[in-house]
């Protein structure tokens, strides 16, 4: 059955209202609105009467009216650097269902990495009344910005800075290089390629100290020409790799941000002529089809996804959850909210000792 009638002088359809379902249930206009929005006193024999002329009209609530009554939208904001990128992919589904359990839709949107498409795109979230963010890694991350945001908006940042009295949700990515490195190191290896995001994003950041860190417990002085930072995790790295594989003293062994900077670094190997795990071991960060199904499978870092995506659309709904929760937890000093996840390495078949030096 439609939702909408016609009137007796139009072929115009119009909607179905609520004065249209108190008509027909014989109660008034308020007793129908306390009925259909569960608020203030309703008898049980009225609010059966609503419910019946609400399901025989198709009466469906005005998402406009309603949001101008409620001033809330039922609509989250998220913002990720690429779509395309595969583990993205799985955070936004965990975030989708955890949202639409409490009855919220998510609206997603591509930054490119680009500070300025960043905030393009904030703006007009905000202009369309979001009740929430959620944003991820971008090339410039301010502290201070999302703060502003944050002022009359909700906001949970994921994987990246946020002041003292932000919330977000962090991945270990400093234990995750660290632990790479360390196996490498014990395997052998003492020239150790990094291939990460910029060191100017949280996850690159952390992930080059992991590395240095490893490196300075062996005694090993870094040699800064295997450490490259690209502005942006999207940028194929072949010939980066490339450079790497044709030198001299090339590296034996890379721990290199999936999924395309791992494809730049395996098309580097197959046109140098470059084995794994025979000349050179590979462990990616971040785990998923590639890793697992090319041949030799690729040792991975490896994180939850899909606890990310709950993680941070968990602290976007306590956030969210109504103006008495938020002056309840800004009372007791709750406001901000971190939430951080380990990372383990999952070994395959990609790295081995490194071949023996030439005389």
């Amino acid at each position: 059955m439609s939702s909408r009638t016609r009137t007796p002088s139009s072929d115009t359809p119009t909607r179905v209202t609520i004065r249209d379902v108190a008509r027909a249930a014989g109660v008034s206009l308020g007793t129908a609105s306390r009925a259909l929005n569960r608020s203030g006193p309703v008898s049980e024999a009225a609010l059966q009467a609503v419910e019946r002329a609400a399901k025989a009209l198709a009466y469906a609530p005005d998402p406009i009216a309603q949001s101008m009554r409620t001033g809330t939208s039922g609509v989250v904001g998220l913002l990720v650097s690429d779509l395309a990128n595969p583990l993205y992919a799985r955070i936004i589904t965990a975030v989708e269902i955890r949202l639409q359990r409490e009855g919220y839709a998510m609206v997603v949107g591509n930054t490119h990495n680009s500070k300025a498409q960043e905030e393009l795109m904030v703006d007009l979230f905000r202009r369309r009344r979001v009740d929430g963010l959620i944003l991820g890694p971008c090339e410039v991350e301010r502290a201070d910005y999302l703060e502003q945001i944050s002022r009359d908006l909700a906001v949970v940042a994921m994987d990246r800075d946020f002041g003292e009295q932000g919330s977000g949700v962090h991945v270990d990515h400093f234990r995750g290089a660290y632990e790479a490195c360390r196996y490498l190191l014990d395997l052998g290896h003492t020239r150790i390629a990094l291939m990460t995001s910029d060191g100017a994003l949280r996850p690159g950041r952390e992930r080059i100290d992991g590395y240095r860190t490893a490196m300075a417990e062996r005694g090993l002085t870094v040699d800064e020409t295997l450490v490259r930072a690209s502005r942006s995790a999207m940028d194929l790295s072949f010939s980066d790799a490339l450079a790497l594989l044709s030198a001299k003293s090339r590296p034996t062994a890379f721990i290199c941000l999936g999924t395309r900077i791992l494809s730049g670094v395996l098309q580097a190997t197959r046109q140098t002529g470059h084995r794994v795990p025979h000349d050179v071991s590979l462990i990616c960060v971040g785990d998923g089809d590639l890793p697992q199904l090319y041949s030799p499978a690729i040792t991975a870092i490896s994180w939850d996804l899909e606890a990310v995506g709950t993680a941070a659309a968990e602290i976007l709904l306590r956030s969210i959850g109504g103006a008495a929760d938020r002056a309840q937890a800004k009372e007791k000093e709750q406001g901000a909210q971190e939430v951080r996840l380990t990372t383990q390495v999952i070994m395959r078949e990609s790295c081995a000792p490194p071949p023996a030096a030439k005389a």
